[in-house]
Order: structure tokens, then sequence, then C-alpha cells
């Protein structure tokens, strides 16, 4: 955690770890390990709710917890940016890290991969491998997708890239 902001570290430390070292093949094990995934990621929501730092909502789209989706947003010049989030769980994980998707971005910016997933791999990949298994889907929300999110929006809107859904071109007609 050297080089991270005090806030960073703060939230980091308030996210429950995970222990079981499962993945969507291991049975029990990988239903023990959701339910370890959801603890967190309540615990997370509900410190961010706390901090006035909402910024997504996600949920298992099968009963399997093998697909995730939900929204993501970011506010930048007081104005909120939503975006469709989703993502599986790899056969490989948690020894992999999910790969999150924002598809309404795909091709606008060279962080990015084809469908719109967003590049983690040079500061991101080497530190969940580090604590594989300890780090679960909030912490790749929290240390992935939100410093992503805090880098790419403002490019993306200060360049034109991205409107926000009130930014029309309206011309009044007058009778």
């Amino acid at each position: 955690m050297e080089g991270w902001d005090p806030n960073t570290k703060s939230t980091l430390t308030q996210i429950p770890l995970l222990t079981t070292k499962a993945g969507p093949r291991d049975g029990a094990a990988w239903t023990q390990r959701l339910k370890e995934e959801y603890k967190s990621l309540i615990a997370y929501t509900q410190m961010n709710k706390s901090n006035d730092n909402d910024w997504f909502r996600i949920s298992a789209a099968n009963p399997q917890g093998t697909r995730w989706t939900g929204k993501c947003w970011y506010v930048y010049n007081l104005l909120k940016y939503e975006f469709d989030l989703q993502f599986d769980i790899p056969v490989t994980y948690p020894s992999t890290a999910p790969e999150l998707e924002l598809p309404q971005l795909d091709g606008k910016t060279q962080k990015m991969y084809r469908g719109g997933k967003i590049c983690l791999t040079v500061h991101f990949k080497p530190l969940w491998a580090k604590n594989c298994p300890r780090f679960g889907i909030a912490h790749a929300l929290c240390l992935g997708l939100a410093p992503w999110l805090a880098a790419e929006i403002p490019i993306l809107v200060d360049s034109g890239m991205i409107k926000h859904k009130d930014d029309t071109t309206t011309t009044s007609t007058e009778s």
C-alpha cells in the first residue's frame, strides 16, 4: 500500500478480505466464496454511502454468481455520467481477476480492450496476484474501476468523446 493516498488506504482497509480460495467450478466452496463476496460488497457499499461516495450498483445476473451486471457513475463538473457495468467471473477465479466491462465506452479510449473491457494490466493485475485469494469483487471495483473512471472520464468528457445525457443541442422555435 506504499504510495497510495490516505483515502485509498483507509477505504481498502475497511473492505473485508476474503478467505475462501474457490472459483465457479468448486461447488460448495464456490458458494462459500460467493457469501464472502457479498459480505465484502455490502460493507464496501455501506461505507461508500456513509461517506457520500456512492458510485455503483451491481448484482449477480445468474444464480451461480458467475455473471454480474449493474451501473457505475462518475461525477465530473457537477454532472453525473452513468455507464452499464458487466463482467464474468473467470473459471480460474480468484487467481485471475475479473475483466470489468463498460460496453458504452468501447472504442472511445486507448485504455480499453475490445468489448469495453477496461485496461487494468499494468497496475492492478500484479496487485491482484499478490493478494489472491484475499481480494474479491469489491477490491476490483475499489482498486480497478474507481481509479480508471477517475483517470479516463474527465479526458473523455473534455475531448467530447462522451456527452452528458442532458447535453443536447436544442433549438427554440418561436411562433
